[in-house]
């Protein structure tokens, strides 16, 4: 569990589009709009975490042909990441696994997903009241702005 959390506190402090989104919205209009923002960006990744958990389930609850075919894709794969584990040298440490195997998936799967999404929020949200506590001096600079936009349409294209 300590790996997962680990995991998803890297991946939720590193700053990616919702970042810059919640940023630039607490920048331009304040520290409501900047946490507003965090909650939609939250309520959005719980409906990923929730419907990624229970979505390939109830596709093979009601189709056997897409429980074969993503079976058979699945076992290819493997078959790939074995080839590919055999060829690579011996790694120092074990990469950690999230999921306990005796474990109905359904329920790590929400919580794993729901305890990302609260570590992401927190982060978000440190992100969104950095930016709104910068927002007035940088009202104040002048150029300031300019600068600003031209590193966020910069950072977009990249």
């Amino acid at each position: 569990m300590s790996a997962f959390l680990i995991a998803s506190f890297i991946l939720a402090v590193t700053p990616g589009p919702g970042v810059l989104y919640m940023g630039t919205r607490s920048l331009t209009q304040g520290r409501g709009f900047g946490l507003a923002s965090v909650a939609g960006v939250a309520l959005g990744n719980l409906g990923n975490a929730v419907g990624a958990s229970i979505g390939l389930a109830a596709v093979f609850a009601v189709s056997a042909l897409a429980f074969t075919v993503v079976k058979s894709l699945g076992a290819v794969y493997l078959v790939y990441l074995g080839v590919q584990a055999i060829r690579a040298p011996r790694p120092d440490g074990q990469s950690p696994q999230f999921m306990n195997a005796g474990a109905p998936a359904i329920v790590q799967s929400l919580t794993l997903g729901s305890i990302f999404v609260a570590i992401a929020a927190v982060t978000d949200t440190a992100y969104a009241l950095a930016a709104g506590a910068l927002a007035p001096a940088l009202a104040r600079a002048r150029g300031v702005r300019a600068a600003i936009g031209l590193g966020v349409y910069t950072v977009a294209r990249t």
